[in-house]
């Protein structure tokens, strides 16, 4: 079976810091920023934990703004 490994790119400019999509991910890998702030001045989400993202695009899923693209690959 083959396995997948995921990545996510998030538009700063457009997340306004929901939260959402932090408590969406089944292995914690996304947080808000803690002291950056984007020109909207919401805090807004970033991935913390590289290398450990399954592509499952449950973050993606609950994104009520769409700023977030979630990128899977196929490890051989």
């Amino acid at each position: 079976m083959a396995k997948f490994k995921g990545a996510i790119v998030v538009d700063t400019e457009r997340c306004k810091g929901c939260n959402l999509c932090v408590v969406a991910c089944p292995f914690d890998l996304l947080e808000l920023t803690h002291t950056e702030v984007n020109t909207k001045g919401y805090h807004f989400s970033q991935q913390v934990i590289q290398d450990k993202c399954t592509g499952c695009t449950a973050c993606a899923v609950v994104c009520p703004d769409g700023c977030i693209s979630v990128f899977r690959t196929k490890e051989d």
